[in-house]
């Protein structure tokens, strides 16, 4: 039986590259697997909610619903509210797609169409491996990215190329006990998702991807994110299962709600 993937794509603040992330779904690579598209706006200030309605009017066939986010939940509450629809819908797989247009979704067309996907609980988009292609980033935060995938890598004892870009790949069946719903709502997200597959032996695999910064406004204090990552390297070692089923939000949040507010389906 065919696999059920859903594309989603967090967008907050990013109405001038949202609409050319959808337009990757148009490729004909892309709609052999793409079931369903989901965009979930996080509460945006600026014309995202209505750059997307634009886009949808504009392609009809195209399968994509707007979700927006009940409160602002932050990148990593975006995550759960689209693993749960992922969930609640049935999907086998689900794609994280940014909304900043950095990443490139069909970069996972390879994956896919050989099926090699199918012996992995996630696989995670790296910009910082053999095969890679990336522009626009200063060597500095180069420099720092491969620090610190050395620093996760040696801590966690698995290959760590990347802590989190914009394209990743995970098994739904995979997320089912939840594990992640504790995690930080924030950028952190994403390192603490690594740490955790690290913990339960999930099948990882780390693939080559494109990624450029053109446009985009970065969100991260590089200074205090990369404090953080070291507490949270330390924090770790001291103890893998009481790290990841600590508490780690700042606000707890009993239900990730949203509201569909358009769609093409």
């Amino acid at each position: 039986m065919p696999k059920k993937f859903l594309i989603f794509i967090p967008a907050y603040n990013c109405e001038h590259q949202v609409p050319r992330v959808l337009d990757q779904l148009l490729d004909p690579r892309v709609q052999t697997f793409a079931g369903e598209c989901i965009v979930v706006n996080n509460r945006s200030t600026d014309g995202t909610e209505e750059a997307v309605k634009a886009w949808m009017a504009a392609h009809p066939q195209a399968p994509v619903r707007l979700l927006r986010n009940d409160q602002n939940y932050g990148l990593g509450g975006s995550h759960k509210v689209a693993f749960g629809y992922a969930m609640d819908h049935g999907y086998d797989y689900l794609v994280v797609l940014h909304g900043d247009d950095q990443g490139d979704v069909r970069d996972l067309c390879p994956l896919v169409e050989s099926g090699e996907y199918e012996k992995y609980d996630c696989c995670l988009g790296s910009r910082f491996m053999r095969g890679s292609r990336i522009q626009g980033y200063s060597a500095l935060r180069i420099f720092g990215n491969y620090g610190f995938n050395w620093l996760f890598s040696l801590v966690t004892l698995h290959k760590i190329t990347d802590l989190g870009s914009g394209l990743n790949l995970y098994r739904v069946e995979s997320l089912k006990n939840r594990y992640y719903i504790k995690f930080p709502d924030t950028l952190y997200f994403n390192d603490c998702m690594i740490l955790a597959q690290c913990h339960y032996k999930q099948k990882m695999l780390f693939f080559p991807i494109s990624w450029r910064e053109e446009d985009q406004v970065s969100n991260t204090k590089l200074t205090s994110f990369a404090m953080s990552l070291l507490r949270m390297c330390g924090q770790y070692l001291t103890g893998h299962k009481k790290f990841v089923e600590q508490e780690m939000r700042t606000k707890i949040i009993d239900d990730y709600s949203y509201q569909v507010v358009a769609s093409n389906l």
